[in-house]
């Protein structure tokens, strides 16, 4: 466990703070433009790394399977969670995005046949009626008075959904590839995808240099780098436990939103946060692992 906890920690901050950036991005270029940009960013940073690190070859032999990881880890997800922040907290934003290990855990139950104890079962399900009384009840002050809370916090879901199904299928089909080629070509294939979405609805005024230093930072750290380090994460630690990495992201986010944004977390937010961060425990096997030798033993 010590040769990935502290990679593991620093891609728990860098992800918290994503939520902040697209925000400040989201507040001028709009959504899809802030999604494009920030992928279309991350792949030309990291296209003269990859190629000075020689893996080349091995995304020109992958491409496809790596492009179409692209899409349902980064392209569709960062749309969505680009317009949730639009309309709810950040830190709210990040206690629903923690709910990727649970959809995680359950692609992996349905498509490669992991298999899910009682125990884990219980889990699912205590994870999920907690977002569904966060639903329920969305706290005061959950964001902006627009009226979308309900659907920012369903885009929220859809797109933990797509993380979900792109862990098990990194894990099906990109097992043995370099993590760096695996970032690179996920980003291009992400902005390829939202190329046209990005230039139709780019916005009619000019924006100003704290939302191009934002897309910046959510495009160089929270993407480029952060992928790099969850892609090796899935390699070091498997996609179950990498995928956890969720459940440390929202204690930075909500650090990030009370620092910069004020934001505050309610006691029912709080509550049905424990719940799904318990059920994702439960569901992932990790309390059985920091029981036993696989973690330690790493």
């Amino acid at each position: 466990m010590s040769a990935w906890i502290g990679e593991y920690t620093l891609l728990a901050a860098l992800w918290g703070a994503s939520f902040l950036f697209m925000r400040l991005g989201a507040a001028e270029f709009g959504p899809l433009p802030t999604a494009g940009l920030r992928v279309a960013l991350a792949a030309v940073f990291l296209w003269p790394v990859l190629l000075h690190q020689g893996h080349w070859h091995l995304l020109r032999r992958h491409w496809r399977p790596i492009m179409l990881a692209g899409l349902l880890n980064s392209a569709i997800p960062f749309a969505l969670f680009a317009w949730a922040v639009m309309h709810i907290t950040t830190g709210l934003t990040s206690v629903l995005n923690a709910t990727a290990p649970l959809f995680g855990a359950l692609v992996a139950w349905a498509w490669l046949g992991e298999r899910i104890d009682r125990l884990r079962w219980a889990g699912l399900a205590l994870g999920f009626v907690g977002v569904v009384l966060l639903a329920w009840r969305t706290p005061e002050g959950a964001g902006p008075k627009t009226g979308q809370a309900d659907w920012a916090m369903a885009a929220c879901l859809l797109a933990t959904g797509c993380y979900g199904l792109a862990a098990s299928f990194a894990r099906r089909y990109l097992s043995g590839i370099a993590p760096l080629a695996i970032a690179t070509g996920s980003q291009l294939g992400a902005a390829l995808g939202l190329a046209l979405p990005t230039c139709w609805l780019w916005p009619a005024q000019t924006p100003g240099p704290r939302a191009w230093a934002a897309i910046a930072v959510v495009a160089v750290l929270c993407t480029s780098i952060a992928y790099t380090l969850y892609f090796r994460l899935i390699a070091h630690a498997g996609p179950s436990r990498a995928i956890t990495v969720t459940l440390v992201a929202p204690v930075f986010a909500v650090l990030y939103g009370a620092l910069f944004f004020g934001e505050a977390i309610t006691l029912w937010m709080a509550g049905c946060a424990l719940m799904i961060v318990c059920g994702t425990l439960l569901s992932t096997g990790l309390v059985d692992a920091l029981r036993g030798s696989p973690l330690r033993s790493r």
